[in-house]
């Protein structure tokens, strides 16, 4: 039997959806219940948070970058032997890019496929009725999908609530929640998001501190009968990776420095039998011999750059193993496969050298948004022509790029001309290409 699910939705980003989804998530399963998140877009740090507060795997749902059969494949995993799926939106509930319909990257996309019902999160701060136009208008937005209701956030009195709730129950939604104003449910971050579940301080406190919170102001049962059924999708074979598996062998690096994996991806190397190795380069651990192939991940090796610098055992062990097999590098993995990474103070420290970019945290300027990529050559991740889904996020530039081939060729969804992307040379690729499917034609 299939689980049934909502949406914790936002008209816009920061109005506390994060902290709220962890809440309920948390809650619910500290009544019993065995609760799954899900995370729509593009995003490595929150399901890993999802995972902390439910003691499930969580993943990603993402209308632009995944094909419906995957989609399907991710969301009925999800759902299959749960009670119920708590999946949290990414920015505006309809915030998208340009393509076919039910494929833009909108969280409403996620919704109307699943036939999950939205709870909208409403920061009221600064409004009190108006808060009420805001919802109809997301109520009347897009016919596929349905609002089954508010949660208020930052509520500063209960007079200010009790004018907020007069606005909801004019047009006609039922508020199943209000939060006051209190930092401490503020979750650490930095530049790239909150700070990693594994990172965070005292993360089970505090996930216990956001679900009392969240127990006391949201009605759970309420919650709980506004779950709807989770509609079947046609789904992927259970034989085929998103992403072409580099290797029977795995060695992946995973540690503070390196730890953006999709969970859909890794899942979906397991299933075709490859074996995922970790090591941690900032341990000074090598790729472990009995690989086939090496995975560095992105994630902060410009917060840690003087460590990996001063990593030799780390170093001279990967370019010994990129003699014979191949080694890929996302984002900030290919910072570290370059010759230089420039640090936040100006500092140049000495990566593997095994590409010849160069790259800097230096002057920080944020690059965001989806890509697709044609592949150059032949490689871990397929055959020259191949084409994938993905995104890039982060704040380092290029200071040289140096002699090396690209890895891609790249364009974006608002119809940017095609550019060259990321380096490769012999067994070694690497680009900010964040790869999350194969491609599929539509």
């Amino acid at each position: 039997m299939s689980a049934r699910g909502l949406l914790i939705a936002a008209p816009r980003s920061g109005s506390g959806k994060t902290t709220i989804t962890l809440g309920l998530q948390r809650a619910l399963a500290r009544r019993g219940l065995t609760v799954r998140g899900l995370k729509c877009g593009p995003d490595y740090i929150d399901p890993a948070f999802h995972a902390a507060a439910t003691g499930a795997p969580s993943a990603n749902l993402d209308s632009y970058a995944m094909s419906d059969r995957l989609l399907g494949r991710i969301a009925a995993e999800a759902a299959r032997a749960t009670d119920m799926v708590i999946a949290e939106g990414s920015m505006g509930l309809f915030d998208a890019v340009p393509g076919p319909e039910g494929h833009t990257g909108a969280s409403a996309d996620i919704a109307a496929r699943t036939g999950w019902p939205v709870v909208l999160v409403i920061d009221v701060s600064g409004q009190a009725q108006s808060a009420a136009a805001v919802a109809l208008g997301c109520k009347a937005y897009d016919p596929r999908i349905r609002i089954a209701g508010v949660i208020l956030n930052k509520v500063a009195s209960a007079r200010h609530e009790r004018l907020v709730r007069q606005g909801m129950e004019r047009i006609g939604l039922s508020v199943l929640g209000a939060l006051p104003r209190e930092a401490s449910l503020i979750l650490p971050e930095r530049h790239l998001g909150l700070v990693q579940a594994g990172e965070t301080a005292d993360l089970h406190a505090r996930l216990d501190a956001l679900a009392d919170a969240v127990a006391a102001a949201v009605d759970l049962d309420a919650i709980a009968a506004a779950a709807g059924d989770t509609v079947p999708m046609a789904a992927a074979d259970g034989d085929t990776p998103p992403l072409p598996a580099p290797g029977r062998r795995i060695a992946i690096a995973r540690d503070a420095a390196f730890s953006f994996v999709y969970p859909h991806v890794e899942a979906g190397w397991r299933a075709v039998g490859a074996e995922l190795v970790p090591f941690s380069p900032l341990a000074d651990e090598a790729p472990p011999e009995d690989c086939d192939a090496c995975w560095l991940p992105g994630g902060y090796p410009e917060l840690h750059a003087g460590t990996i610098a001063a990593a030799s055992g780390f170093l001279g062990g990967l370019r010994s193993f990129a003699e014979t097999r191949p080694v890929h590098g996302e984002c900030g993995g290919y910072m570290v496969l370059g010759r230089s990474l420039i640090d936040t103070d100006g500092v140049a420290h000495a990566m593997a050298g095994l590409l010849s970019v160069e790259t800097s945290f230096a002057k920080r300027k944020m690059n965001l948004g989806y890509r697709r990529a044609i592949l150059e050559a032949d490689g871990p991740l397929g055959p020259a022509g191949s084409a994938l889904t993905g995104h890039e996020f982060h704040y380092a530039s290029i200071a040289a790029q140096g002699e090396d081939p690209p890895f891609a060729v790249v364009t974006d969804p608002h119809g940017s001309a095609p550019a060259p992307a990321g380096s490769r040379r012999r067994l070694v690729t690497g680009s900010f290409f964040h790869a999350i499917a194969a491609a599929e034609a539509r």
